[in-house]
């Protein structure tokens, strides 16, 4: 059972300008991906984060080519739509309230900065992988652990799929996050185990390293609203 979160209930300030932009600019990277054909599984190996090109001296080599492209780029590509439309899914519901605590450009450089920490995560727990990493989730974990900071007691509706039954309940987010994390803290330590140099699958350790990095920077960033969370029913 994976809860789906729907909707935050928080009463916010201001528009929410830059997740907005976000996604859009995500869904606008998604679709060059689908029109780029045959091409696409060579610009994916092109720019895509892959752990294994940092090793052997190649960082210091190659430092423009390893790092600011794939990395950053990386970020933006997703394979596929499933992939696509959860990660916006919480960016979307928790983002929101993120960027109107800590103002646009702080929540951009919070989202950018816990990205680049999720690859690094991911390039030291796998050093000698050659699969390919892309995906947003690695910045919006950061966007999660500094929701879990800033808002544990906000009502987060959230959908519960059983079988063929769906049901939504108002859980807090300390619960709902928390169990996200606990999910892929275990999933993480699983994979060290039987993970090898061509295995695919999820970037776990990218989530714990996005989401670690999104606790910290919620701790030392300067709110740009300090008053009371405020949510509406």
């Amino acid at each position: 059972m994976v809860p789906i979160p729907l909707t935050d209930h928080i009463r916010r300030r201001n528009f929410w300008a830059f997740t907005l932009l976000l996604i859009v600019t995500n869904f606008w990277a998604f679709f060059i991906e689908l029109s780029m054909g045959r091409h696409l599984d060579r610009f994916i190996m092109q720019n895509a984060l892959i752990p294994a090109h940092y090793a052997g001296g190649s960082l210091f080599t190659h430092p423009l080519r390893l790092t600011v492209p794939p990395i950053f780029i990386s970020m933006f590509l997703h394979g596929g739509w499933l992939h696509l439309l959860g990660n916006m899914l919480f960016l979307f519901v928790f983002g929101r309230s993120i960027e109107d605590r800590f103002g646009h450009f702080q929540f951009l450089l919070l989202y950018l900065i816990s990205g680049v920490a999720a690859a690094v995560v991911q390039i030291i727990v796998s050093p000698g992988s050659r699969v390919p990493t892309i995906g947003a989730s690695g910045a919006i974990a950061g966007v999660l652990g500094a929701y879990f900071i800033c808002f544990p007691a906000a009502r987060i509706t959230t959908l519960i799929p059983l079988f063929i039954f769906f049901w939504t309940i108002q859980l807090p987010a300390i619960l709902l996050l928390g169990y996200w994390f606990l999910i892929q803290f275990i999933a993480g330590f699983q994979m060290l185990s039987i993970q090898t140099a061509t295995a695919g699958g999820v970037a776990w350790w990218a989530h714990i390293g996005g989401f670690t990095c999104g606790v910290v920077l919620a701790l030392i960033m300067p709110p740009q609203h300090s008053g009371p969370v405020v949510e509406t029913a």
